[in-house]
């Protein structure tokens, strides 16, 4: 299990300040209901320069401009924005009547509008004189189509049918449900088109189409409307006139649902496997109109609002329509493209905002900002030919050698750029097949190491956006390196911008605080039980393999989500229906999360950090185990007892290990009851753990030649490998986030390079001759891939073993952890091999060792040993590890 950091006593997860926006724009805490509704106050209009056009001819939106919508990091959590007029109390909650007309501020000065195109002031003239717009002549012709002529300002609009209250308090308060019912464009029953648009500090609203103009009417509280006399609905686009600048805008009220209804189906089923694509911020052209849909799934919020940096943070004119009994509300906002920071402000059920990013946000600011960023990825991937035959060979029956690392730390400072310029030619050169990165899903709190996600669609953006982190995996793909995730489904923090009670109700946690809180890390575990909640995880699983070409996930902290007890105690937890301790939904995730991983993406791998005796977690899910569950379905599973009882082994006094013989023996009892990988992983080597090679006993000299030795013991073990970052030179340090592997021991210039070295090289070879020799990987799995030869060897110190392929080729290695040579040790060996060589010894020169080695091959005696019929007379070396193959 991971440990967590946290901050220190006192101190509160980082998150980000306020923004310094204009201050009608400044986000203010939402104020309790009082006992009587009060007419809200007008607020002051921001200050801000003429917006940014759409670039011409790139077929994007334009980005809006960051210093024309103040700063970056956007309104914190249960921070609302000040409307236009500013909601007094009363809109905050339900209210009896419809809040009055305020005053409109004498002057104001146009926000940045998403898609605006800006308008030059117009000249003096009469009150209802056309303003001449770019490309359109100042007496517009009549449509053709209306058969009459176009209504000028002031003439042929005819008042709206007034707006009720309910809709104009809901509208103003962020609780309506289906603000395009009463905001755009539609036919009126007596005739013409009723228009109506909701735009705070605006002075005028006019709409134009095709010869068209017409200026709406002033309702009060940034309402604008009128009838104007057409046939039917037109294109149109309306021109916002404030204080000192007009901008020409579409209005995001004249569109359809952006998101159809086979979506909502599945959604609402819980089984939509491409979830990233229907829900969040999706650039697209829709109707003929580039922009960004925004999807939330929100059930219980009484309302939501898009704010971002193209509305000043401002919600108020931007309210999203709910879409059935979905849960999901929905926005399309014309002009708003790539680049755009954004929120929800969601109503909660009881009338108070919260502001939050989004939960499917493919992209967040840098941490401690926490705003969710509009992207779209057009990444052209050059590993055609890995993926195409990673799906080969089964991973249990492949060479499978994992390097672990914490890409933030390898090299602090780099970018993803720059690591995809080292780390693939480093592992590669060392003969890893695979990397392993710790989460790489952005999270707010670095030294959680990335275990405490908020953004589980993002990678993190300390290291670039999410196309250089597909530029990192591809650099590892081209140089013949797969790439292993850390996925964590199985809590998520507290933040109050982020998961947790994400619209006023307790949504992706249970709303049993019995089974949300988790004891040991003070966060929030996720409700399995939820369909929609699996759904979110199922697809973030798939997500990760599919659009970053991820060859597997390893599941961090398994364990505790398969025990309804688990670190809790009496009283705590609640039992399953059949009074059990299994938690039953937890169960059912995990195997429908594997199976559909499994489905979509032939080649990869899923890895469970599981650290009980738990049956079949990697057994197939539709094959039934002695306990009545079905396999879990996982591809590998961490060998945690093996890594526990190893250690404990080599940290005792050569003298006293063998009292402690069995602790390198037990893991054969139950090598073949899962598929397992053997991880000395970043868990080991922190939190007074110390490093590996300082685990040992002894002098440097004994310390260094028994992680030698171990390691060799271990690429000779049934199971995988994996080694964390710094161990592959013997860093004698712990490992630390905010520094990382201690380079400089490598430095030519330190006295005692040539030792770390020597082990790096030794790593390197193991490597090598691991994957060139199918012994020692393609029969992992099964009985027949293994046998002892001296298992028993306790006062000696020694155990061997012989390793099958599957055509029966033999490899035989042996362990010796006493710091002493023992000449002419008898090995008992099969009669049908004529000579054995030494292929890697950890005692090599080279590798910092003493030297004794075999360099001619050793010819079996005829006299039995061990219980096989032949025997070699071997020397070995002190605290060595030594492998030999026929010759």
């Amino acid at each position: 299990m991971t440990p967590r950091s946290t901050p220190p006593p006192g101190e509160e997860t980082p998150r980000p300040t306020r923004r310094t926006t204009p201050a009608a724009a400044t986000p203010a805490a939402a104020p309790k209901a009082p006992k009587a509704p009060k007419v809200p106050k007008a607020a002051k209009a921001p200050k801000a320069p003429k917006p940014r056009s759409a670039k011409a001819g790139t077929g994007k939106a334009a980005k809006p401009d960051p210093a024309a919508a103040g700063t970056a990091t956007g309104p914190t959590a249960d921070e609302a924005p000040a409307t236009g007029p500013a909601p007094a109390a009363s809109d905050l909650t339900p209210a009896a009547t419809a809040p009055a007309p305020a005053e409109r501020p004498a002057t104001v000065t146009a926000p940045t509008e998403p898609g605006a195109v800006a308008v030059a002031p117009a000249k003096p003239g009469p009150a209802d004189a056309p303003v001449p717009l770019p490309g359109r002549s100042a007496s517009p012709a009549p449509l053709p189509e209306q058969g009459g002529h176009a209504p000028a300002p002031g003439q042929g609009v005819q008042p709206a049918p007034p707006l009720g209250a309910d809709d104009r308090g809901r509208l103003l308060s962020g609780t309506h449900h289906e603000p395009h019912g009463v905001l755009g464009a539609r036919p009126e029953t007596g005739g013409g088109v009723v228009f109506r648009v909701l735009r705070p500090y605006a002075k005028a609203v006019t709409v134009l189409a095709d010869g068209m103009r017409a200026q709406l009417l002033d309702e009060g509280d940034g309402f604008f409307a009128g009838v104007v006399p057409l046939d039917a609905v037109p294109e149109y686009r309306l021109l916002i006139t404030y204080d000192d600048n007009e901008i020409e805008v579409d209005d995001p009220y004249r569109f359809l649902p952006a998101l159809g209804d086979l979506d909502l189906h599945l959604i609402g089923e819980g089984r939509h496997e491409e979830l990233w694509k229907a829900l969040g911020a999706q650039p697209l052209v829709h109707q003929s109109c580039t922009g960004t849909r925004f999807t939330v799934w929100a059930p219980n919020a009484r309302g939501v609002r898009v704010v971002g940096d193209f509305n000043y943070w401002d919600g108020t004119g931007y309210p999203m329509r709910s879409l059935g009994g979905t849960g999901v509300w929905e926005l399309f906002l014309p002009g708003v493209g790539e680049g755009a920071l954004y929120k929800f402000q969601i109503t909660r059920p009881d009338g108070s905002f919260t502001m939050r990013a989004d939960p499917m946000a493919r992209r967040t600011e840098v941490p401690p900002a926490n705003a969710s960023v509009v992207t779209d990825s057009d990444y052209e991937w050059q590993d055609a030919e890995w993926m195409a035959t990673r799906a080969a060979r089964p991973v249990h029956e492949a060479p499978f050698s994992v390097y672990e690392v914490h890409l933030a730390s390898w090299r602090p400072g780099l970018t993803y750029r720059q690591l995809a310029e080292q780390l693939p030619a480093y592992v590669a050169d060392l003969g890893f097949t695979h990397v392993e990165m710790m989460p790489v899903a952005e999270h707010p709190f670095g030294g959680s190491w990335g275990y405490q996600v908020t953004g589980f669609y993002a990678p993190t953006s300390r290291m670039g956006g999410p196309d250089d982190f597909r530029f990192l995996v591809d650099a590892l793909h081209r140089a013949g390196v797969g790439v292993i995730v850390d996925w964590v489904p199985a809590h998520f923090p507290r933040d109050d911008w982020a998961l947790a009670e994400f619209d006023g109700r307790p949504l992706y946690e249970h709303e049993d605080p019995l089974k949300s809180a988790h004891p040991d890390w003070g966060t929030l575990e996720f409700d399995y039980g939820r369909k929609e909640v699996r759904n979110f995880l199922v697809a973030n699983a798939t997500y990760w393999c599919e659009e970053f070409h991820v060859d597997g996930l390893r599941v961090d902290a398994v364990a505790s989500m398969l025990y309804l007890d688990y670190s809790r105690e009496e009283g705590q937890w609640v039992p399953n229906q059949h009074g059990g301790r299994e938690n039953l939904d937890a169960v059912a995730f995990l195997q429908e999360m594997n199976a559909t991983v499994y489905r979509r993406n032939p080649g990869v791998v899923t890895i469970a950090e599981e650290s009980t005796a738990w049956d079949g977690v990697t057994r197939a899910t539709h094959h039934t185990g002695p306990g009545g569950f079905g396999g879990l379905g996982f591809g590998l599973k961490w060998n945690m007892g093996w890594m526990h009882d190893s250690l404990g082994y080599v940290a005792k006094e050569p003298v006293h290990r063998k009292y402690h013989h069995h602790e390198m023996t037990f893991s054969m009892v139950y090598a073949y009851s899962e598929n397992y990988c053997l991880p000395i992983s970043h868990d080991e080597v922190v939190h007074g753990k110390r490093s590996l090679v300082s685990k040992m006993p002894g002098d440097w000299w004994q310390q260094r030649a028994t992680h030698r030795a171990y390691l060799g013991f271990m690429w000779s073990h049934p199971g995988k490998q994996l080694l964390f970052m710094g161990q592959e030179f013997a860093q004698g340090a712990e490992w630390s986030e905010a520094y990382g592997p201690d380079w400089w021991l490598l430095d030519p210039s330190y006295g005692a390079e040539a030792e770390h070295r020597g082990v790096r090289d030794l790593v390197r070879d193991l490597n090598t001759t691991y994957s060139a020799t199918p012994a020692l990987w393609e029969r992992d799995t099964v009985p027949e891939g293994f046998a002892w030869v001296a298992g028993d060897a306790a006062e000696d110190n020694v155990f061997a073993f012989l390793r099958y392929d599957a055509d029966g080729s033999p490899l035989l290695a042996v362990s010796h952890f006493s710091p002493v040579v023992r000449h002419d040790y008898p090995i008992g060996v099969p009669d049908d091999v004529v000579a054995w060589a030494e292929v890697l010894n950890t005692d090599a020169a080279r590798y910092g060792g003493s030297g004794i080695q075999h360099t001619e091959p050793l010819k079996p005696e005829a006299t039995g040993h061990h219980g096989r019929p032949a025997s070699l007379r071997v020397t070995l070396p002190p605290l060595a590890t030594v492998w030999f193959r026929p010759a």
